[in-house]
């Protein structure tokens, strides 16, 4: 095909095949355009290139169409560059084919020196591309033009001659021939008015069928459009029309109830005032609760711009609900510090009322009842030096009232003395007077105070050991408000930060919460369970968040962002509460001072049971004391088989089902014997520790209060530990170890071996870990070198799981596989169950031991060891082995009747604690065992 004149559209304008478009051009391309006319026997052929644009650069598009003039006139009016207007008619797509296009600047003749109208090589698309395209996609174009030609025909919006147009073309799509619908498809589409880019790609798309698809999905996506727009216009028309009609109503209703009001005040006081008096008198006593704000604060200066805000809100707008809302927590917050000395801390006898606070409370725990002291103490001393400080400013005042007056102005009257005076107090009562080198250290000094940080208390123990309760006794003693806060599974960072406003449903987060229900700037919040936060997520980080709360030098200024207004925590006494100490963040961890609650021994447990969880499950359950008694034997024996725990959750379950079961039997004896309800059992004796004995008057027949071991089994059932305990025999390749659970309490557990016939491997069972498999790895390495030495073989060079003839397995299982275990303290009980199952000799049960162990045989300290010796003496071991380092922490955090009752045997090497299990002289050492070297690089 010959070169064509090649006339660039300007952008975004572009020309489909049988679509018109009409644009001015240049006075050099009319020109040029002009002689073309002259010199052509015929009407002109154009080549019509669009624009495109790409990451800030124009250029000629590739594909365009050939063009035809359709017009070509000056307009009367118009700006100099564009006096002439082109409409330009499509008729074919074409591809330029020249290998250097013209840019864009040149084709549309913006530079002198390039021609207006310059000719291009242009190809036709290939003959099969005019192939007519698939009936089903002609089919699904038809479908969606139709759609949406009917839909802009009953637009409203439009004129009437404009929706008959659509409806013409409508029928016009219906009544086409297969082969005519990708010509109509432009058409359409350049009559729709679709984007800039989806107009782009039906110009470049040669197939008939491809162009109708991409023609059916842009229709598809218009008819979406409008469809969402039109709903948009109708919910708006409506929305504004309710409103209306709500606002007139509530001004009728209001004005009636008015004039009823004024006509019948007594009726109105019986059936009540309007609503909207309600609404406005509720308003008003909002108002005043921001005018009570700080004055100069930012809360002040946030909560006035929000007031006044509300009042331009019309209340039947959703925006008006959501700042009322916010308005309220800003004034329920505290805001103001309490004055100093409105709490127990002042009082001389403080320290002494906490200290009978904490034994009144708790039972035993002396290590952290000292600890909790100590921080009180500080807590106090704080406080004592804030109280200085305050005298001192205002002393510090007095004084510079003092020579103000004394100094006043030559000639002043005695009337001027006294109101100069009167003005000064009144300064000094808001606390305005200037600042001077007195008032200056005052503030020096209370700066100093406000800067002694009293430390973040954290309490890590089992459960059921008092750490929630401890936290209470706190506040009790300080005398002031105690809120907590459930941290256990939090996965969101907005349950501490809050929620932004801009969501629904919004609100602050739990620490604005408790600040609410405390309604004191100073109170005692106890962070529950913050070794169970989430962890990091698409949520936010609660840990990280927590960060700020409890750092000291931050919490002054804790942004909520709901109240997105700074809110002073420094004064509050946070306490942490946790189980294990293994999934709390370490920089969480680093602002927190911990304090360990091992667990309660049976003397305590038994105190801990008459003393606190008697009463109170005879409380709960509606008897007195006379009611049941608990004799001792029965009350260990609750203890000691029924339950085994570091806590005593358990325990108080199992006298509550003592008392429930004596509850029955008193109202079963009262029904039948026609008492009332309030009498009591008569005193016939004691048992053999003086506790007085209620025993009922007619024989087996009446009400027995005293519950005794014998009685157990038909009240609580069948004992717990029973079995364990008959389990517990000696038994070859048995051997209790020592163990911490993940929730800190300390248990034994047995490990067993067996041998069998195989070819000398090492099989582990019971979900172990990395750790301990090392450790029996560790054990079973060491027995082998030291076979010959303990007699198992009879050459060092012999293994002793390959011995010929007589090739075993060793399998080593920790009972409970359905938990998971691993940790570095297994080794010393795995060498001595190794041993006792290849020579043949038992470690007796009430044994137990723990420790780690290395490859030169000796024996590492490991972590726990107040758990582990409370689960030992829980489980009625009398011998406990533990490693030589090991020994200052049995003296230091051991309880004394432990001490006393079981018996300790610290070791330095595996042959210690081998003669310190089986007994010495049980094992057959050869005397030729050689001493231990050790060797160092």
């Amino acid at each position: 095909m010959p070169a064509l004149p090649l006339i660039v559209l300007p952008y975004p304008l572009i020309l489909l095949p049988g679509a018109r478009a009409t644009f001015p051009i240049t006075d050099k391309q009319a020109d040029a355009l002009i002689r073309l006319i002259d010199s052509s026997h015929h009407n002109p052929v154009l080549a019509a290139v669009p624009l495109v644009q790409h990451e800030g650069t124009t250029s000629v598009n590739k594909w365009g169409v050939t063009a035809l003039i359709k017009r070509f006139v000056r307009p009367r009016a118009h700006s100099p560059d564009q006096r002439y207007l082109l409409t330009l008619v499509g008729t074919a797509r074409v591809c330029l084919t020249s290998n250097h296009l013209p840019s864009s600047s040149a084709a549309s003749s913006s530079s002198s020196s390039s021609h207006p109208l310059p000719r291009v090589d242009v190809t036709h698309p290939a003959p099969d591309a005019d192939s007519p395209p698939s009936p089903d996609v002609a089919q699904e174009f038809k479908a969606a033009a139709i759609r949406l030609l009917e839909r802009l025909a009953q637009d409203g919006a439009q004129s009437a001659l404009r929706r008959e147009s659509w409806s013409r073309i409508a029928q016009l799509v219906e009544e086409t021939e297969i082969h005519q619908v990708a010509a109509l498809a432009d058409a359409i589409v350049s009559a729709v008015g679709v984007e800039h880019a989806d107009k782009l790609v039906l110009l470049s798309t040669e197939s008939p069928s491809l162009r109708l698809q991409h023609v059916t999905n842009v229709l598809t996506k218009q008819l979406s459009i409008a469809e969402v727009s039109t709903k948009i216009a109708t919910a708006v028309d409506e929305s504004l029309s309710k409103q209306q009609k709500a606002f007139f109503l509530r001004q009728q209703l209001a004005a009636i109830n008015a004039e009823l009001q004024r006509l019948e005040p007594a009726s109105a006081d019986l059936h009540g005032t309007a609503g909207g008096i309600e609404d406005e008198d509720e308003l008003e006593g909002l108002i005043r609760r921001v005018d009570a704000l700080p004055a100069g604060s930012e809360v002040r200066r946030v909560a006035s711009a929000e007031a006044r805000r509300l009042k331009r809100i019309p209340p039947q707008n959703a925006e008006h609900g959501v700042v009322r809302n916010y308005l309220e927590w800003l004034t329920v917050l505290p805001w103001i510090p309490p004055p100093t000395g409105s709490d127990a801390l002042p009082r001389p006898d403080f320290l002494t009322n906490a200290k009978a606070q904490l034994d009144a409370d708790h039972f035993g725990l002396d290590k952290v009842k000292r600890r909790s002291l100590e921080y009180l103490a500080v807590v106090r001393l704080r406080t004592m030096i804030a109280q200085e400080a305050e005298a001192e400013q205002a002393k510090a005042h007095e004084v510079t009232l003092k020579k103000t007056i004394e100094d006043p102005a030559v000639g002043a009257s005695a009337d001027d003395k006294r109101e100069k005076e009167s003005a000064y107090r009144a300064l000094i009562k808001v606390g305005d007077i200037p600042s001077t080198p007195s008032t200056t250290e005052g503030q020096a000094t209370r700066k100093a105070a406000k800067s002694i940080k009293a430390p973040i208390l954290l309490f890590v123990g089992p459960p059921g050991t008092g750490k929630t309760s401890l936290g209470q006794s706190i506040a009790r003693a300080l005398g002031r408000p105690f809120r907590r806060i459930a941290l256990g599974g939090v996965r969101d960072e907005a349950e501490i930060r809050g929620h932004r406003r801009t969501y629904v449903a919004s609100g602050p987060g739990l620490l604005a919460q408790a600040l609410r229900k405390a309604g004191r700037t100073d109170p005692v919040i106890l962070l529950d369970e913050v070794d169970k936060v989430g962890q990091s997520n698409y949520h936010g980080d609660p840990s990280a968040a927590l960060l700020e709360v409890l750092d000291p030098e931050q919490n002054v200024a804790f942004n909520d962002h709901y109240i997105n207004v700074p809110i002073d925590l420094s004064q509050v006494l946070f306490i942490c509460t946790a189980n294990t100490l293994d999934t709390i963040a370490p920089p969480l961890l680093d602002r927190c001072e911990v304090i360990q609650l091992s667990g309660y021994t049976h003397d305590e447990k038994l105190h801990i049971a008459r003393r606190f969880l008697l009463p109170k499950q005879l409380a709960q359950n509606g008897l007195s004391e006379p009611h049941i008694q608990l004799t001792e034997p029965a009350l260990l024996r609750i203890v000691t088989h029924y339950t085994r725990e570091a806590g005593v959750r358990a325990l108080d379950r199992a006298i509550g089902g003592v008392v429930r079961f004596k509850a029955v039997e008193w109202a079963a004896h009262v029904d039948a014997r026609g008492l009332p309800s309030s009498s009591l059992p008569s005193l016939t004796g004691s048992d053999t520790t003086g506790v007085p004995i209620k025993r009922g008057r007619d024989g087996d027949a009446g009400y027995d209060a005293v519950v005794e071991v014998d009685d157990l089994e038909n009240i609580l059932g069948l004992s717990q530990y029973d079995g364990e305990e008959r389990e517990r025999e000696t038994k070859r390749g048995v051997v209790w170890g020592l163990v911490v659970t993940g929730m800190g309490e300390g248990e034994i557990m047995p490990i067993e071996s067996i041998a069998t016939p195989g070819s000398g491997q090492l099989k582990l069972t019971g979900s172990l870990g990395d750790v301990i498999k090392e450790s029996a790895e560790l054990a079973l390495s060491w027995v082998k070198t030291h076979a010959y030495d303990l007699g198992i073989t009879n050459k060092r060079a012999l293994d002793p799981l390959r011995i010929p003839d007589a090739a075993i397995d060793l399998h080593l299982h920790l009972p409970a596989g359905a938990q998971k275990k691993d940790g570095p303290s297994a080794g010393v009980a795995m060498i001595c169950a190794v041993v006792s199952l290849l020579t043949g000799k038992c470690v007796p049960p009430t044994t137990a031991m723990t420790g780690e162990i290395t490859l030169r045989g000796r024996i590492s300290a490991v972590g726990g060891i107040k758990e582990k010796v409370l689960g030992a003496h829980r489980a009625g071991a009398s011998k406990v082995i533990l490693p030589w380092a090991n020994r200052k922490d049995v003296e230091h955090d051991v309880p004394m009747e432990v001490r006393t009752r079981t018996q300790f045997v610290f070791v330095r090497t595996v042959r210690e604690a081998l003669d310190a299990a089986f007994g010495a002289g049980t094992l057959p050492w050869r005397a030729d065992v050689p001493p231990l070297v050790e060797s160092r690089l």
